[in-house]
């Protein structure tokens, strides 16, 4: 039994740590937890409909020379299903959510999602497989969903408040979070197929990637972690304009933030 909780734990440990960190970095209105707990909710029911999109995939290239591939395997059976999957929920429970007020929401949102998934997925590989493997996916498999949904929820936050792009922001977002967890995939799948020496060289170019991939979600925290704040100056400043045109007094919705708290 104490076995068993110590697989439970290691399973979901990464997914707690990396939904605390996520809501921490919402610095000026942090998002209702039912609103969070839908998103995770969501990554979770994102399972059997990738499931329902692979099977699709196998229906019609399973009998093809493309099966046999460590491509097929990384992209069209993982990269590409998931994160359109994880889109797909995005845009049908979140989306259209009062509470996706801000540009920093749709990296928070999505990245819920991201975990939801990795959270169901993480505990049936951990049971399966043991512990070591546990330990593997916290320091891989369980951020790599965190980031792809840091990438995905960027754009989506950019296709929701600048409309006029929308459609470029939907495709790209889309596009380059299936290509980060594809290329991911395909990376760890390859360094393992080969010999020592190549597979070595290969996982030293999939850690770099990793290392890379970091980078790149703490530059798109920080960039929407900004444009929140000029947004919610903006709506201050909005306010504060349509009191003194009314001569009425009310409270705008940014009043108490703290400006700072990015800063800190």
């Amino acid at each position: 039994m104490l076995y068993y909780l110590l697989l439970f734990g290691i399973a979901i440990l990464p997914v707690v740590l990396l939904m605390v960190f996520i809501y921490r970095q919402d610095k000026y209105q942090k998002e209702p937890v039912k609103s969070l707990v839908k998103a995770f909710i969501g990554g979770m029911i994102a399972i059997p409909l990738d499931i329902l999109i692979v099977t699709l995939v196998d229906a019609l290239l399973g009998n093809t020379w493309l099966a046999n591939t460590v491509f097929f395997s990384a992209f069209l059976e993982a990269g590409i299903p998931e994160e359109l999957s994880k889109f797909l929920i995005f845009m049908i429970f979140i989306w259209r959510d009062k509470n996706f007020d801000e540009y920093f929401d749709g990296i928070v949102y999505a990245t819920f999602i991201g975990l939801g998934f990795a959270c169901v997925e993480n505990i049936e590989y951990v049971f399966s497989y043991g512990f070591g493997t546990g330990v593997v996916r916290a320091l891989l498999s369980v951020p790599a969903h965190f980031l792809f949904g840091v990438v995905l929820g960027y754009f989506l936050s950019l296709a929701k408040f600048e409309p006029e792009k929308r459609g470029r922001h939907l495709v790209c977002g889309l596009l380059l979070a299936m290509l980060a967890h594809g290329l991911f995939d395909w990376l760890l799948m390859v360094s393992n197929g080969l010999g020592p020496v190549i597979g070595g060289i290969i996982y030293v170019v999939f850690l770099w990637g990793d290392i890379k991939l970091w980078k790149l979600g703490l530059k798109y925290i920080n960039k929407q972690q900004e444009n929140s704040r000029q947004q919610a100056q903006e709506a201050a400043l909005n306010d504060l304009e349509k009191q003194i045109h009314s001569g009425l007094k009310f409270d705008s919705e940014y009043k108490r933030i703290d400006w700072n708290a990015g800063d800190r």
